[in-house]
């Protein structure tokens, strides 16, 4: 059988760990058959983010134009834009139609704490999603407002549904409820909670583009949002757990993506 293809739009992680790497790791260990449109190049590792080069916008355009005009692409994925200018290639492709079930991971800010997108450029996209999924950090960046309680997630995930996106994931690893990792799901009318288990690891890197990476997988085997938001969580607590005692590099290692350690 041919797979079925998924695009991801992002940044390259030198490291490996999030980013294009992830997103075409998640691809793979989830059936499907990646292809990629790189916006910026990064020099980072497990411990930050040394240095960043966005990409030309028209660089961008001709991937895209590349990608669509030959591969029967059956969901996109957004991470890193770095750019508006960036931002306005991708939305143009997706207010013409070509970016089917687009799943917008708002990358604003690296789990290191190094500043990689500006606030305008996922704002250009929102309009466009059909899943957006800001950490909490990110959704207090796009809102404005504070978001560090499972309260102010589920404000913050109705606040951003407002502003486009069919669904609103705001995903709460940073948010301490009880031993329980938490994320608010909004949108189609209703508002719900996910919880799972939280899996104590320092080896979190590339959490969020994975996350995403296989919501983008699960839309394009034709699952509902909901279904398909409940099995990346599934799918990322499983990654996460299995590079719990991993030592690959000195700071936030990366995920267990392939079950290797399962």
């Amino acid at each position: 059988m041919t797979p079925r293809t998924v695009l991801t739009i992002a940044g390259s992680d030198s490291g490996g760990g999030a980013g294009i790497q992830a997103d075409l790791k998640t691809f793979a260990a989830l059936g499907a058959y990646g292809t990629s449109v790189l916006t910026a190049v990064t020099a980072q590792n497990t411990r930050g983010v040394d240095a960043v080069l966005p990409l030309p916008p028209q660089t961008v355009r001709d991937q895209l134009d590349s990608v669509l005009g030959d591969f029967a692409v059956r969901a996109v994925k957004t991470g890193m834009l770095g750019t508006p200018a960036v931002a306005d290639a991708v939305a143009d492709a997706a207010r013409a139609g070509r970016l089917p079930h687009l799943v917008v991971d708002p990358v604003l800010v690296a789990t290191s704490g190094h500043r990689l997108g500006v606030v305008e450029a996922v704002e250009r996209l929102l309009p466009y999603a059909e899943v957006a999924t800001p950490n909490c950090a990110e959704a207090a960046a796009l809102t404005g407002g504070p978001v560090g309680t499972v309260e102010e997630m589920v404000a913050a995930a109705e606040a951003l549904a407002a502003r486009g996106p069919a669904f609103v994931v705001v995903t709460g690893g940073d948010v301490d409820a009880a031993g329980e990792s938490v994320d608010v799901l909004a949108g189609g009318g209703t508002t719900r909670l996910l919880r799972a288990p939280r899996v104590d690891t320092r080896h979190n890197h590339g959490t969020g583009c994975s996350f995403a990476a296989a919501v983008a997988v699960r839309l394009a085997a034709g699952d509902p949002v909901p279904v398909a938001v409940e099995a990346a969580k599934e799918y990322v607590t499983r990654a996460l757990t299995g590079a719990r005692s991993w030592e690959l590099g000195a700071g936030r290692g990366p995920l267990d993506h392939f079950g290797w350690s399962a």
